[in-house]
C-alpha cells in the first residue's frame, strides 16, 4: 500500500485523477496556533476550476460512477473509510497544525469522518426503487431515486475534514461526482483527502476532483456554471444567501447548512450539577474555541437560579486550559485566523459598550502572546434583542439571558433568525419536551439526550434542506422519478 505519510504537504490541484498545476501560484496556510506558513497550497485558476467542472462532467456523462451499481459505490466508500482509520493520527496531526484542532475533539473532527464514510457505504447498498401504491391508477408506479449529476461542494474552516467527508461520501453514495472546495484557511484539509482517494480507493478519475482557489471570481464558478447540477454548501449565512442567489440563475438544486444563535434553556425544577455546567461551556463555548455553528451558545435561565449558576459556570470558565493544540491536557485552542480572533474581539467589546456585563474572560490569555488565542467568556445583563444576543460570534463566546416562565423562555430562544439546535434542561422531562417542541430549530436535545442519525439542518437563515438521516440523507443528492408500469 502507498505510503500517504506525511499529509501536511506542498499540494498540486487534484483534477481528473491527476494532479496538476497550479498555473498562477501558492498561498500560505498559516498555522493559527503558531502563526507560522505550515506549507503553501496551490491557488487554483478559472480556468483550472473550469477544468475541474468538465472532468465531474465527462466522469458522469460518460464514466462508470453514474450507472454504477450500488454495491461498486458501496465497496469504493467502503476502502475510503477504512484508509480514513488507517490514517487518523496523520489527519489528527494535519488537524492540529491546520485548523487548532484539540484531542478532546479529536473523535468528531477526525475518527467520526472515517465512520461516515462506512457508513454512507452501507446506505449506497441498500439504494433501491420503491413500489407505490397507485391508488386506483391504471397499472403500477415505482418510484426512482436518480444521481443528480455534478455537484460542487463549498466547506468552511471550522471542521473541514469532518464536513469534506461527509459531504463528498454522501454525494458519491447517491452516484454523483464532485468538486470539493475547502476554505482557503484550510485547504491542506481537502487535498489530503484527495490523496487519501487518489492512493487508497478505486474511484474513478474524474468522480472526485479538489480545487483550492483563494478568490472570489473563481470560486464562484462552483456556483453558476451551467454544468453543475447541485451546491452543496456549508458556512454563514451571508454566504450562503449569495451561493443561493447564485444558483438560481440556472436553478440548481441546493443544500445550505448555515449560522446558528441557539438556546440552551434551564427550567426551574432543574438540579444543576456540575457535570451539567461543564457540558454547557463545552457546548455553548469552548468547543473547538467557539467555532461550530451549532453550539448552544445563548444559555437561558430563570430568575431564582440565574446568579448561583453564572457564578459556577465563571469558576469554571477559569479552569479550562487553552493553549497549543499540540498538548493533550489542552482543552481549548486557537482561533482560525488574526481576522476572526479580531472579530470576537469587536463582538464582545460592543456588547459591553451596549451595557453587557463581563462576566469573565474578554481577553487573549496571559503568557499566549503568539496564535490567534481568546479566553473563554461569559457576557450577562444581556437584553433577547441585544446584537451579542442576535449575531453569530463564532468564538468562545457564552451569552446568558434571564427569563421568568416557561412561555417567556421559549419567546426569548425563539427571538432569532437562525433555528439550527438547541437543548432543554429540567427534571420534569414532559414539561421539558413540551418546551422543546415550541423551539423553532432544526434539532434539539431533551436532558443531554442528542438526535441521533436524523436529518440535520435549520429552520430560517440556519439553512436550507437537510443532511444524513439514512437513506434520506442520500436522497437530497438524488432526483425522484415516478415510472408507471402496466399492470
Amino acid at each position: 500500500m502507498a505510503d500517504v505519510r506525511p499529509l501536511l504537504d506542498a499540494y498540486s490541484l487534484y483534477i481528473d485523477g491527476q494532479w496538476v498545476g497550479p498555473e498562477i501560484g501558492r498561498y500560505d496556510d498559516i498555522s493559527p496556533a503558531t502563526e507560522a506558513t505550515i506549507t503553501t497550497a496551490p491557488d487554483a485558476s478559472m480556468a483550472e476550476v473550469d477544468a475541474a467542472i468538465g472532468a465531474a462532467r465527462r466522469a458522469f456523462d460518460s464514466g462508470p460512477w453514474g450507472s454504477a451499481e450500488p454495491a461498486e459505490r458501496a465497496r469504493c466508500l467502503q476502502q475510503l473509510g477504512n484508509a480514513l482509520l488507517q490514517y487518523a493520527d496523520e489527519f489528527f496531526a494535519l488537524a492540529q497544525s491546520e485548523w487548532g484542532c484539540t484531542a478532546n475533539e479529536r473523535l468528531i473532527q477526525i475518527d467520526g469522518p472515517a465512520f461516515m464514510a462506512l457508513r454512507a457505504g452501507e446506505l449506497a447498498a441498500q439504494l433501491a426503487d420503491e413500489p407505490l401504491d397507485s391508488y386506483g391508477a391504471p397499472g403500477n408506479t415505482l418510484l426512482c431515486h436518480e444521481p443528480l449529476g455534478v455537484v460542487s461542494i463549498l466547506t468552511p474552516w471550522n471542521f473541514p475534514h469532518s464536513l469534506n467527508t461527509m459531504k463528498v461520501c454522501n454525494a458519491l453514495a447517491a452516484g454523483n461526482t464532485v468538486v470539493l472546495k475547502p476554505s482557503p484557511l484550510t485547504p491542506v484539509a481537502g487535498l489530503a483527502l484527495a490523496r487519501i482517494i487518489h492512493e487508497h480507493t478505486d474511484i474513478p478519475p474524474g468522480v472526485v476532483n479538489v480545487v483550492t482557489p483563494s478568490s472570489v471570481v473563481a470560486s464562484k464558478l462552483l456556483t453558476t456554471d451551467r454544468r453543475i447540477d447541485m451546491v452543496s454548501f456549508t458556512g454563514s449565512s451571508a454566504v450562503g444567501r449569495e451561493v443561493m442567489a447564485a444558483a438560481a440563475g440556472t436553478m440548481k438544486r441546493i443544500l445550505l447548512e448555515c449560522g446558528g444563535k441557539s438556546a440552551a434553556i434551564f427550567l426551574d425544577d432543574l438540579d444543576v450539577t456540575d457535570e451539567l455546567l461543564e457540558r454547557i461551556l463545552y457546548d455553548g463555548c469552548s468547543l473547538h474555541a467557539g467555532q461550530a455553528c451549532i453550539l448552544q451558545s445563548r444559555l437561558l435561565l430563570p430568575d431564582a437560579i440565574h446568579d448561583e449558576v453564572v457564578d459556577r459556570l465563571v469558576d469554571m470558565a477559569g479552569r479550562i486550559k487553552v493553549g497549543d493544540p499540540a498538548d493533550p491536557e489542552v482543552q481549548m485552542g486557537p482561533l482560525i485566523s488574526r481576522a476572526q480572533l479580531e472579530r470576537v474581539e469587536s463582538h464582545v467589546a460592543t456588547a459591553v459598550s451596549d451595557g453587557a456585563a463581563l462576566a469573565c474572560g474578554g481577553r487573549r490569555p496571559a503568557g499566549l502572546d503568539t496564535g490567534f488565542y481568546f479566553e473563554p467568556t461569559i457576557l450577562t445583563d444581556i437584553a433577547a434583542g441585544a446584537t451579542i444576543a442576535q449575531e453569530e460570534v463564532f468564538g468562545p463566546v457564552l451569552t446568558v439571558l434571564r427569563y421568568h416562565d416557561d412561555d417567556d423562555a421559549v419567546a426569548i430562544a425563539n427571538n432569532s433568525q437562525y433555528g439550527l439546535s438547541g437543548a432543554v434542561w429540567g427534571t420534569d422531562v414532559d414539561r421539558a419536551v413540551a418546551v422543546a417542541r415550541r423551539v423553532r430549530t432544526g434539532q434539539i436535545a431533551v436532558n443531554g439526550a442528542i438526535p441521533g442519525d436524523a436529518p440535520f439542518g435549520g429552520f430560517k437563515q440556519s439553512g436550507l434542506g437537510r443532511e444524513g438521516g439514512g437513506s434520506a440523507g442520500l436522497h437530497r443528492y438524488m432526483e425522484p422519478k415516478a415510472i408507471g408500469i402496466p399492470a
